[in-house]
């Protein structure tokens, strides 16, 4: 190879290293109420035009399909729960942490058919229990089974996605449904369920906003404007819940009183940099996991939180 080739080379390499992006690409869910809302007022595409970025949603199920999607490639941004991150961490994602959401422990639980014989969380025992795996639901259970002296080997878990599992659930086939909002909501709305156990003294349920690690190393005022933005559309948020469920209503096609019911156990949605609380909080779902063999190793958190 020639002098002036491997130059040109390494001048390609460079550049494509610190180029900035033209597009910011960002997974969502359901449960994304922060993302959904600003993406429906267009404040994002204002904020970042001067910058020279468009925006491209993408909706997904959950978030472990949200940060599959992120190590691809085909997502540079997404919104999850606790526990997705810790699997990606865990199967060599190239993520960080770039801000997390206030604690919701209310809006998850374990739920049971209305007239189900099941009254306590050590009735789980031998019950078929749907979630989605590698969800926050999935560190629900966990927290719910240790609290009643129980593993994971003592139930038949049913990895289901959410529309899956509440089909699953209507029909009987499962005895239990570990689900966040707004699915719980609407199990709640429907009349055909029964609490057994939310995540109150369980799981803490704090919500995550993620990005791939060039993504964020490359674009900083990118994602400075994002989280300045999501941050901003709290005082909307809580100000006005019921066009909040309104727009969520509309995007959803649900009836509004689920997203009332939703939005009336979320705390506010101000978004912030990991504290060392959070950071420990989410250490202890990473070993939970490792603990029971259900992440091939032990990760690290704090190794993966974005520093500005």
């Amino acid at each position: 190879m020639t002098l002036l080739k491997t130059l040109l080379i390494g001048a390609l390499a460079f550049a494509g290293a610190t180029a900035s992006a033209e597009e910011l690409s960002i997974g969502y869910q359901k449960s994304s109420v922060n993302l959904v809302v600003l993406k429906s007022r267009g404040l994002l595409e204002q904020r970042l035009k001067p910058l020279g970025v468009t925006v491209k949603w993408t909706e997904f199920a959950a978030g472990p399909p949200i940060l599959e999607a992120l190590n691809v490639g085909s997502v540079n941004f997404g919104m999850t729960g606790d526990t997705p991150p810790v699997f990606a961490q865990a199967a060599g994602t190239n993520l960080v942490y770039v801000g997390f959401e206030a604690a919701k422990p209310q809006g998850s639980a374990i739920l049971v058919a209305k007239d189900s014989p099941l009254k306590t969380l050590a009735d789980l025992k031998g019950k078929r229990v749907a979630f989605t795996k590698g969800s926050s639901a999935h560190y629900l259970v966990l927290r719910a089974l240790k609290k009643a002296g129980l593993t994971i080997k003592d139930i038949q878990p049913a990895y289901l996605q959410p529309a899956d599992a509440r089909a699953a659930f209507e029909r009987g086939n499962v005895d239990a449904w570990a689900v966040w909002d707004p699915f719980y909501a609407v199990a709640e709305r429907t009349n055909t369920a029964r609490v057994l156990s939310d995540g109150r003294g369980l799981s803490n349920n704090f919500s995550f906003y993620l990005a791939s690690r060039q993504f964020a190393d490359q674009n900083p005022k990118v994602i400075a404007a994002v989280i300045d933005e999501l941050s901003k559309n709290d005082a909307f948020l809580t100000a006005k819940p019921k066009e909040v469920a309104d727009i969520l209503a509309r995007y959803s096609g649900q009836d509004v009183g689920i997203f009332e019911t939703m939005l009336a156990r979320h705390p506010r949605f101000q978004v912030a940099p990991l504290t060392p609380v959070v950071i420990a909080d989410q250490q202890r779902v990473a070993s939970s996991f490792h603990e029971q063999g259900l992440i091939p190793r032990a990760v690290k958190v704090q190794d993966i939180v974005w520093r500005r």
